[in-house]
Order: structure tokens, then sequence, then C-alpha cells
């Protein structure tokens, strides 16, 4: 990357609301004046650099894609101010990112375990039950401490949403990954799958449009993780559409989530879950749509919720810090304070990564 290493800022902090100095050297935040040290900004509102908890970089319509595609998945994020990213499952290898200093950071889920024919084709591996704890053990080693467990396919038999995995033998890949030091989310959409793997103890539910109150309640009391994807939701009434001739009884039930999303995810808010904003980029969906889902988690909780879903609380979820004295200067600048009006996010001025200034 080029451009000044050491660097200065002044502005309105987030989430303190302070108005301070801030300085760069050697990639780190300092709070001491650092000699010779460029200012870059002399006003507006800084935050730490923004996260999309659940997006899958290397991955489209087809499966993996080749580096150059993958790099433009990784500037995209970066143009938004993304510069923390949870891979909530990928076929692609992209530990070569981590080398580019001039793209976001990933915490990766290795690849999406499913069952044969019961996902999407070229995104998971695919097992039987009897050897999902070998997955698991399997896909933690290509992770960051992540496993993405898909919770619910079209059973074509069933012709409708229907949980891929028994109890116990969910139960007991949750188990090992725990052992392994992995936390365990789960893509579900539909009622009886989400209830099964909260109830066997994942971390994390992607969707969550099958919510129940005594499943919310559970995921309040254990701290399970809630990513809603609003983003991704939007699409619910065409895949119904699409699966309606083959499997009408499906596309009856994600006409049915889609119509009760806002009150089931509004009860998991009120309930006290912890919620994260994920775009799903990736796939079906084009990077750098953070501000997007942004807005519309503005409907559950309000700008200060959702922004902090997009930042703050996100980075200390995925064990990343702020903008604490010594941390990484990874950090976005707003000509408004996205608190007051969360469409601001979709307008960075300054993008901040590594302690060098790569938008702006």
């Amino acid at each position: 990357m080029t451009g000044p290493s050491r660097l200065h800022l002044r502005g309105v902090l987030l989430p303190e609301g302070e108005r301070r100095d801030l300085w760069v050297a050697d990639g780190r935040v300092s709070e001491e004046p650092v000699a010779g040290a460029v200012t870059v900004a002399g006003d507006g509102w800084i935050l730490p650099g923004l996260v999309d908890a659940h997006c899958h970089v290397g991955l489209e319509s087809r499966g993996a894609v080749d580096r150059a595609t993958t790099e433009q998945h990784a500037l995209a994020e970066r143009r938004a101010g993304v510069l923390l990213l949870r891979d909530a499952g990928s076929p692609a290898d992209t530990r070569w990112v981590d080398q580019r200093p001039d793209l976001p950071r990933i915490v990766r889920a290795g690849r999406h375990i499913a069952r044969p024919r019961r996902y999407l084709r070229d995104y998971a591996e695919e097992v039987e039950p009897e050897d999902l704890v070998a997955a698991v053990e399997r896909q933690a080693a290509r992770g960051d401490g992540w496993i993405k467990l898909v919770g619910d396919w079209i059973d074509r038999e069933l012709g409708d949403l229907a949980p891929l995995w028994p109890v116990e033998v969910a139960r007991a890949a949750v188990a090992r990954a725990h052992e392994l030091g992995c936390r365990v989310t789960a893509h579900v959409f539909s009622q009886q799958a989400t209830a099964e793997l909260v109830a066997a103890g994942v971390d994390g539910v992607e969707h969550g449009t099958g919510l129940d109150e005594a499943t919310t309640a559970l995921m309040a009391e254990r701290g399970v993780a809630l990513v809603p994807t609003l983003v991704q939701l939007e699409n619910f009434p065409r895949f119904a559409e699409q699966g309606r001739e083959k499997f009408p009884r499906y596309a009856a039930h994600m006409t049915d989530l889609h119509a009760r999303r806002w009150q089931t995810l509004g009860r998991a808010v009120e309930a006290g879950v912890p919620v994260y904003a994920g775009t799903d980029a990736g796939g079906y969906l084009p990077h750098g749509q953070i501000a997007r889902e942004v807005q519309a988690l503005t409907r559950l909780g309000g700008a200060e919720l959702a922004v902090g879903a997009a930042c703050w609380r996100a980075r200390r979820w995925l064990g990343h810090p702020g903008l604490e004295a010594g941390a990484p200067a990874d950090l976005v600048v707003y000509d408004a304070d996205p608190l007051r009006d969360p469409a601001v996010l979709a307008r960075p001025r300054l993008v901040v990564l590594r302690g060098r200034v790569v938008e702006g």
C-alpha cells in the first residue's frame, strides 16, 4: 500500500461520542501525538472498520471463483467501509487474502457442511449424518474458529423445508466443534430445525425466520447470536415462486416465513438476543451492501442497535478490537453521524486499513 504511514485524525469517535484526536503509527492506533503525522481528517465521525458478519468471499452462484474475482469481492467490501468479514462458508481457499495488507481481514468458517442434494450445488462438503462429526473436524482445520452447518433445506419427498441432521447427530457435532475450540453457526429458515439446533448447542443462527418464542428465549438465555441477513430475506417471495410448481408446500411455507419476518425477528431483539449485521453477499448477492443491511436493521431496533451490529459490537463478538490505543488502525470516517442517519454509511469519506488510507 502507498500513502503516509503516520496519520492524524480528529473527529467524533463512536460509540463513545467524544471529539478526540487519534494518531496512527506502525499500523496501530495511538492516543499520543506522533511526530511527522499527516492530518487526513480534521472533522467528521470516526468509527472502527465496519463488519459484514455473514458473507461468502470467493463464492458465486456456480461455486468457487478465481482469485481475480475474489479480489473484487474483497475490494467491494472495502469501498463500503467493511474491513472485517466473517465468511460464513465458502469452498474457495482465500488464505492468500491474508497476505494482502490492502484487503479486509477475514474470519472463516471453512466450507458449509450439508447432506447430498440438500443444499446448493458445489457449495458444501456433502456428507451423510454418520460422517458429520468427521466433516466438522475437517472444516475446523480450514476455518478460523467457526463451523457452518446447513440446518434445513427442501426435502424432496416431503416437499418442504426439513432438518438435515438427526438431533443427536447434531448435538455430537456441536460438542466436537466446541472441543476443537470452534463456534458453530447454522443456516436455518424453518421452525423445527431452528429449535433443534439451538437446543443442540449451536452458537449462532443465520437467517432465523423460524424462531418461535421458546427458542428465542433459549437463545437470549445462552447468548446465541442471530444474523438475520435482512437483505437476503427480501428474496423469499422469489424463492417461493421458483419452487411453487414442484413444491407447493415449500412455497407456502417460505411465503409465510417472509410475511412474519419482522414480528419474528423483532421478538428476538426485544428478548435480548445478540444481533449482528450480515448481508449474505456472495453466492447470488453482490458484495458491498452493508449500509443497506444496517438500514433494514434499524426497523428492528433503531440506529444504535443497527450500527453497533455492523461495527463495535460485531468486532467484540468476533474477537477484534475497536479503536483503543494499540489496536490495529482499521477505521472509517463519515461526514455525518450514522447514529442520526444510518444512510450515511453508504458514503464513507475515508477508509484506513492497517494504518494506511485505502479509500478517499
